[in-house]
């Protein structure tokens, strides 16, 4: 019988080991979660020291108030699992990357949750049984306060295209943007002779744009004032401007109506085609500009007539000696008409022809050399009108121009004519500015009838980055003498300007021209630089 008492003892041992070890397992996987994970190899006969917790709590107790190893929970077991344990206490940062992945996904699972909670300052906690005695512990989320808001509608913010365009000011039914530019400019040849000394100017411009906002009808006004004044190097002071307006009405039953009005008033420079000897102080010259034309649609015909008037006085040139010299006798004024004609091959191309029959007068009948320069004026030209919206606009036409003077002993001026006008955007933030016109110009040099100037500028403007825009302007003219002679001008200019705010900028230029020509004394060379700042509205 001993040994079958020693065989129960056995049994009963390894029994009691069996439930022991059993009860051992909940105890070390919470102390496992706590710690972290546990390395797999251990130094043998080296027992691991007790981890003890920061703070009461930390770990379950044995048993609960019912005597068995797991806590009572109440009548809400039903609603928390009991795999939830670690919602006691502070939660442990992830130190593994499973364990940060799985932290992230149980946020990202958490986030409509909290999203669609009250804002009531906090997310209803979830009801854990406490395992100190079964009382629910509530553990508050914080509301997040950052969250995306929904746009109204469902429509979201657009960004602005140019946060640095002007806004402008609201007058009537136009949009004004008033522009002013102040600075300093330095020249190294101030009245553009060959001669010319270098000098130091305070410069101030004033520019104004208005465009309307008329549902049917369309109307544009432009001026511009500059203000020159010499800090250093020769003494002059200078004021010149201009203004143009622009009328366009869209009559019933195909017909149009348009009207133009310019008017500048400038000084002109020692590269003008009226040689004045001993002349210190060159005289303004003033021109004034209007034209009134109708255009009516006849199917995919287009017939148009315009009448247009220019006007030019002269000031007084000042002489070397003090004196002044009357420019009277070059005052005059052209009225012309035209008629054109056209098709329309589509909607953005019409190719035209048109005729021009005018009459230049001056004021006196007689000039300071005793020639009677009134001329009758004849022209006609051929040339295509485009319209690709946005893209590209304008025309360019080529054709003959002639100016008979009522002098016998002057020569005719004619000769070949071109002009051109347009605006092409090749990409956004990019224009292209093609401009070209045919000037008759007069004399007052015995026996010379006068010339015929031909200019052309090509102007690039673009916005480098949203708040740096630059352009570069290319310009050539070629004058041409009805007698003998001609000259050449080649002109560049390039400008940045840096934008602070919608409001202000720096501005830098530079410009360089020059004049090459078959007559004497007439060559030059002219650089200028200008650092200033640019307000506008």
């Amino acid at each position: 019988m001993p040994h079958i008492r020693l065989q129960r003892k056995s049994r009963s041992f390894c029994l009691a080991c069996a439930v022991g070890a059993l009860l051992a397992l909940p105890a070390a996987g919470q102390e496992a979660d706590l710690r972290g994970t546990v390395s797999e190899t251990r130094n043998a006969g080296i027992p691991s020291p007790v981890y003890q917790p920061a703070s009461a709590g930390a770990l379950p107790a044995e048993t609960g108030e019912n005597g068995t190893l797991f806590p009572d929970r109440g009548a809400d077991a039903d609603q928390t699992p009991f795999s939830s344990l670690d919602s006691q206490g502070p939660p442990r940062t992830p130190s593994t990357a499973r364990e940060r992945r799985a932290d992230r996904a149980r946020q990202a699972a958490d986030a409509p949750a909290e999203r669609e909670a009250p804002e009531t300052g906090a997310v209803e906690a979830t009801s854990t049984a406490s395992l100190d005695g079964g009382a629910e512990a509530i553990r508050p989320l914080p509301l997040r306060t950052n969250a995306p808001v929904q746009p109204i509608e469902g429509r979201r913010p657009t960004r602005e295209d140019d946060p640095y365009a002007p806004l402008g000011l609201r007058v009537g039914s136009f949009t004004v943007v008033p522009t002013l530019e102040q600075g300093l400019r330095w020249t190294s040849n101030a009245n553009d002779s060959p001669q010319g000394s270098e000098a130091l100017f305070s410069e101030t411009t004033l520019r104004l744009n208005a465009v309307s906002d008329w549902p049917r009808h369309r109307a544009a006004l432009n001026g511009y004032a500059t203000y020159r004044e010499t800090i250093s190097g020769e003494q002059d002071s200078e004021l010149e401007g201009g203004a143009d307006a622009a009328l366009e009405l869209d009559l019933a039953d195909g017909l149009s109506a348009r009207a133009a009005l310019s008017y500048e008033v400038r000084r002109e420079t020692a590269s003008s085609p009226v040689f004045v000897a001993g002349v210190e102080r060159q005289p303004l010259r003033h021109t004034l500009d209007g034209a009134l034309g109708v255009e009516r649609a006849l199917g995919r015909l287009r017939l148009g007539v315009t009448g247009a008037v220019t006007r030019d006085w002269y000031g007084d040139a000042r002489l070397a000696n003090g004196d002044t010299l009357s420019q009277s006798d070059r005052n005059s004024t052209l009225a012309v008409m035209r008629l054109r004609g056209g098709y329309e091959l589509s909607p953005a191309l019409i190719p035209f022809l048109e005729v021009e029959a005018g009459r230049r007068f001056h004021d006196e009948d007689r000039d300071s050399a005793g020639y009677a320069r009134s001329a009758t004026r004849l022209a006609g030209r051929a040339g295509l009108a485009l319209d690709l919206t946005e893209k590209l606009a304008g025309e360019v036409s080529a054709g003959w121009v002639a100016e008979d003077f009522e002098d016998s002993r002057l020569d005719t001026v004619s000769g070949l004519e071109l002009a051109a006008a347009l605006d092409w955007s090749p990409m956004r933030g990019t224009n292209v500015r093609l401009d070209g016109t045919t000037t008759v110009e007069g004399s007052t040099n015995a026996g010379e009838s006068g010339s015929l100037l031909y200019a052309g500028t090509l102007r690039i403007e673009r916005r480098l980055r949203a708040n740096l825009s630059g352009d570069v302007a290319l310009g050539a003219a070629w004058r041409d003498y009805a007698g003998d002679g001609h000259d050449l001008i080649l002109s560049g200019e390039a400008s940045l300007t840096w934008w602070l705010n919608r409001y202000a900028g720096l501005t830098g230029r530079a410009r360089h021209e020059r004049q090459h020509s078959s007559l004497p004394d007439r060559d030059y060379e002219e650089t200028s630089v200008f650092m200033g700042v640019t307000l506008q509205r």
